[in-house]
């Protein structure tokens, strides 16, 4: 027992197993055989290393943005002449990456609380019956009192007065001059996993640059400034039609880098994209058009509180940072190399299918290619010379021990065995 243990031991640690080969000269599927492998090493060099950078680690960034428009506009209705300056039409406040310019307007000024009629169409009324005290009507103004006035036919409110009357939108857009405005947008990129942090503000882009360029996709792609209408007409808008009702346009900054090469030439790329909607679609198709907002400014007139609505028709630019950096790293290689080294196996496995179910002399590749044991024919055959299976493992290990004195005692022998056993 101890012995056959030793023995065990000795084979596992000693001895080295490899699978069998068998060498097929046949035309067809040695052709079949390269092809495939021809395709999985196509697949491995084109697609896993060129085009999908299999050896390189990957990491996106973290960003911060940061914007400031400048531009003046001016606007006369009614004989009544106003500048209106960055702080007037940009909302909210500047700095943020997601903003909106204004361009259109309707003014309601001089509001202050109290009653007054509602607008025509938002809630008719023949009698007081038609206007119940107390309720809200979704699209009215404010709170009905319960009485109808004849002279509008329509319901009484307690609301700012007089109401807001949006049904005529300025057209021509009364703030075109923001087709001229400026955006500058200054962007900070930072790849953790690489520890490199970027500017938009690359090699070659001074005080003296900026404060003469502007973006251009051919003569100047780094300008950090951007004209506003430049920006609608690259997103596929017409300015005079977004700026009457609004939209909303994404400026996308791309970093794509490959770090594996000068860091220096890892720089931004501008996309525009009109997010408003299709600038091919017809309004009439749309059941909501354009981008508002309400905005008041709150006075006190004498002992009065008034105030002064603006329903604010713009551009919202929503400024998106999206990147993806690269750079060499072994373990990524090791395992783009060691996944397609398996992928080889198929052209092994569609070659047997072949070869043991589809050629004619399949019967004789399963012969070559498998070497068949019969257990219960052995034992029959051990049974027929008295041998129980004990019995016969127990003949074998004696004539291995008397083998092996027989080597000690002769030293030639040692060779004759060695080559009797192989």
């Amino acid at each position: 027992m101890k012995s056959q243990i030793t023995n065990a031991i000795s084979d596992f640690f000693f001895e080295y197993e490899t699978p069998r080969q068998v060498l097929v000269r046949n035309r067809r599927v040695g052709v079949v055989c390269r092809l495939i492998q021809l395709g999985v090493l196509a697949y491995i060099i084109g697609w896993v290393f060129i085009y999908e950078k299999g050896y390189q680690s990957t990491d996106t960034a973290v960003s911060s943005v940061f914007t400031k428009m400048k531009g003046v506009g001016y606007t006369n209705v009614s004989g009544k002449e106003r500048v209106w300056d960055v702080a007037d039409y940009v909302f909210p406040s500047q700095g943020d990456s997601s903003f909106v310019v204004m361009t259109n307007y309707i003014i309601t000024e001089g509001q202050q609380m109290g009653t007054c009629p509602e607008l025509k169409g938002k809630h008719n009324c023949s009698s007081d019956a038609d206007c119940e005290g107390g309720s809200f009507k979704r699209t009215g103004h404010g709170q009905m009192t319960g009485v109808c006035v004849n002279k509008t036919k329509t319901c009484e409110v307690l609301a700012w007065c007089p109401v807001e009357d949006d049904h005529t939108i300025p057209d021509p857009p009364l703030l075109m001059s923001a087709e001229n405005y400026t955006l500058f947008i200054k962007n900070s990129v930072t790849f953790p996993l690489f520890g490199i942090t970027r500017s938009n503000l690359v090699e070659g882009i001074d005080a003296d640059y900026i404060s003469t360029c502007l973006f251009h996709t051919e003569d100047a792609p780094l300008c950090p400034i951007f004209r506003l209408g430049d920006i609608v007409k690259l997103s596929g808008f017409s300015f005079e039609t977004i700026a009457k009702v609004g939209g909303a346009i994404g400026i996308v900054v791309d970093w794509t880098c490959n770090f594996d090469v000068d860091v220096k030439r890892c720089k931004p790329k501008y996309n525009f994209h009109g997010l408003y909607g299709n600038p091919a679609e017809t309004d009439k198709a749309r059941a909501s058009v354009g981008y508002n907002f309400r905005y008041a400014k709150h006075y006190m007139d004498g002992e009065i509180k008034k105030r002064t609505l603006l329903k604010v028709f713009g551009i919202r630019l929503d400024i998106i940072v999206q990147s993806l950096a690269r750079k060499f790293d072994i373990i990524p290689t090791l395992t783009a190399i060691g996944s397609g080294v398996g992928i080889f196996g198929v052209a092994t496995v569609v070659c047997d299918l072949v070869l043991l179910y589809l050629l004619p002399k399949r019967e004789f590749y399963k012969n070559m290619k498998f070497k068949y044991t019969d257990t219960h024919m052995q034992q029959q055959d051990n049974e027929s010379l008295g041998l129980d299976t004990g019995a016969y493992y127990s003949l074998e290990e004696n004539a291995k021990q008397a083998q092996g004195t027989d080597k000690s005692k002769d030293p030639e022998s040692e060779a004759a065995s060695t080559e009797t056993e192989k």
